[in-house]
């Protein structure tokens, strides 16, 4: 099985694939003219402003449901299979691909928004409503949400409640078996409390883990802060082939970074539009922006600790094409993966047990609440995929699923799970790439028309009649503007009465 999942890998995550995702984030990035860079201040400022409703979360809530998905193991592992098989310089693409990837999610989740639905009292959206609702190609939405059901609940747990697992009896011996049964029992308390249940759980774990993983690491780094010149030399030039020991290996520092820093930041993925169409906000873009600045929390901030502890203290092996090792600091026995960070904080705070526990206690927030994000994502495609019907059993069914590919996962090997989520995420990007490079027309007219609203000094509302955008059914007919800062509602066109 695992020879046939590799080599379904080797087409999905050939050489062409990996420069189109770069191409894809730098053509959005042309055509959006950098907003990454221009409306940094909005993405902030918009994080914090919009409240929940009965049928939606706010903006913040959005936000930590997305950077659940998107902070996960492989802020942790991936970064170190990155650097372990691509060298120092990976962590140049992973940055690249975060940085134009930006673009790619204000895309993606400002399409969610712009075709989002509310459907049973909720608001639905992503790739499948959007395809659909943007090109009238049902089937492609179909296609889309049987592969995102088959990836979130099937392929991908697998990988997060495997670091776990691992990650747990290393430190502390605990069986993976009990971690197994211990995490079935947690996610299905808060899975079968729905999307609420989810956002507030989200919204208070992930500010926290991320806040106190990056503390640590600038700690470690604090103590090797003479390291900094050379360590950012040694990025730079490895990833350009400049460095005599990793120059031969720059193929692989590409390919590795930009495949280690889509499965981390989700950047055309097609998962963060999901929880995006579910914020209560009154323009689709503010939502858009929100989510471009989570690539930048989860691969800046989150995969830039976790890549400078190792590389700081020099705790990394770094392996070539034929077997043999460039960098050898940890023993060939070492496979690339959550060990290079355990090494590296161990290093600094010889603690015993401490760097394996830190490392531990990381992975079970970061993949845990991966694991939330990707129920939620199955969520909404059964819900898309039943609409008009009665869904009960359906989502319980999925709901049995993911808690059994989350058990399995904490019991087998950690190599074929890393396969098998690269084959869910690998089906999810091609889909979801060609998507919304046909259907980017209307995000890019709802960025102009939300920097227009803001130059003439009015709160951006969203009037796809006037933009003639079709299909954006739930904007066109259910949205009432709420004025900020009152609780009257009022028709967009007296909004200029309140802003």
């Amino acid at each position: 099985m695992e020879a046939f999942v590799n080599s379904l890998n080797s087409v999905l995550w050939s050489t062409p694939v990996i420069y189109i995702c770069l191409a894809v984030g730098f053509l959005f990035s042309i055509l959006t003219r950098f907003m990454q860079v221009r409306h940094i201040k909005d993405m902030v400022r918009l994080m914090f402003q919009g409240k929940s409703s009965e049928a939606g979360v706010s903006s913040f809530q959005a936000l930590s449901i997305a950077l659940s998905g998107r902070v996960g193991t492989g802020n942790i592992a991936g970064v170190a299979t990155a650097i372990g098989f691509g060298g120092p310089g990976a962590v140049f693409w992973m940055w690249a691909i975060a940085f134009i990837g930006a673009s790619s999610a204000y895309i993606e989740s400002t399409l969610a928004q712009i075709y989002k639905v509310k459907q049973d009292g909720q608001y639905r959206g992503g790739p499948a409503y959007y395809i659909e609702k943007g090109t009238g190609w049902k089937w492609y939405g179909i296609i889309f949400a049987f592969a995102a059901l088959l990836a979130m609940s099937l392929l991908m747990p697998g990988v997060q409640a495997n670091s776990i697992a691992l990650g747990l009896d290393n430190a502390f011996g605990l069986s993976p078996v009990i971690t197994g049964l211990g995490l079935i029992i947690v996610l299905a308390l808060i899975i079968f409390g729905g999307v609420k249940r989810i956002a507030s759980v989200a919204q208070v774990v992930v500010p926290f883990m991320a806040l106190g993983y990056i503390l640590v690491s600038l700690v470690i780094i604090a103590f090797n802060i003479t390291e900094l010149p050379a360590v950012i030399s040694l990025i730079f030039k490895s990833a350009f082939a400049l460095d005599s020991a990793f120059g031969g290996i720059v193929g692989m520092a590409i390919a590795w970074g930009v495949k280690r820093g889509i499965y981390s930041n989700e950047a055309g993925q097609g998962t963060g539009p999901h929880p995006a169409a579910a914020a209560e906000v009154s323009h689709p873009a503010k939502q858009g922006l929100v989510q471009a600045f989570s690539v930048y929390i989860d691969t800046l901030f989150v995969c830039s600790a976790t890549a400078f502890m190792i590389l700081f203290t020099g705790m990394y092996n770094t392996q070539a094409p034929d077997g043999t090792f460039i960098a050898n600091e940890l023993g060939a026995k070492v496979e690339p993966g959550p060990v290079f960070t355990q090494a590296a904080v161990e290093s600094v705070i010889p603690i015993p047990g401490f760097g394996s526990g830190f490392v531990a206690i990381s992975l079970l927030f970061f993949a845990f609440t991966t694991i939330m994000a990707y129920y939620y994502i199955a969520e909404t495609n059964i819900a898309y995929l039943t609409r008009g019907k009665s869904n009960k059993i359906p989502m319980f069914l999925v709901k049995v699923v993911l808690l059994g590919a989350t058990f399995y996962g904490s019991v087998k090997t950690a190599s074929l799970a890393w396969a098998l989520g690269d084959v869910g995420l690998g089906i999810m990007v091609w889909l979801n790439l060609i998507a919304i490079l046909i259907l980017a027309k209307p995000a890019l007219i709802a960025l102009k028309d939300y920097e227009a609203q803001k130059k003439q000094g009015l709160d951006p509302v969203f009037d796809p009649v006037k933009l003639g955008i079709k299909n954006a059914d739930f904007w066109e007919h259910e949205y009432k503007y709420e004025a900020p800062d009152t609780d009257s509602v009022l028709d967009k066109k007296d909004r200029t009465l309140n802003s």
